[in-house]
């Protein structure tokens, strides 16, 4: 019996880190910095890392929406343009890319590598 339990909590965990981790969603693109760049003039530029981060510095030409108010903001998320997002690490921007799809129905998304950390392009200061 404990060898079934012992199993069924495997199997669980292993679809656990399935998802969360090795599946990639068909609506969102990681792309490399160099690719960002290629793309992102052409595209709704969003930051969703808080203000007091954005303000510390973000690339030029985003402007922020934070992940605690996308929900909130979803309407200003054009749904006929490419969206290119970018956090601090690239989790957030993740998340906002899944909670853009599910609420605006938008599947034309993509997002930084290594997220603002890995950047080495051009940024502006507040």
């Amino acid at each position: 019996m404990d060898l079934y339990v012992f199993l069924i909590l495997l199997i669980v965990i292993l679809i656990v880190i399935y998802s969360r981790f090795l599946h990639k969603p068909k609506y969102l693109t990681t792309l490399t910095q160099e690719e960002f760049v290629q793309g992102y003039r052409k595209a709704q530029l969003i930051d969703v890392r808080e203000p007091r981060e954005f303000d510390g510095g973000h690339i030029l030409g985003a402007r922020n929406i934070p992940m605690s108010q996308l929900r909130q903001r979803l309407n200003e998320v054009r749904t006929d343009q490419p969206v290119y997002l970018y956090c601090q690490s690239s989790a957030r921007s993740k998340q906002a890319a899944q909670i853009l799809k599910k609420k605006r129905g938008i599947t034309n998304i993509h997002h930084l590598k290594g997220g603002f950390k890995q950047w080495t392009g051009k940024i502006k200061k507040k």
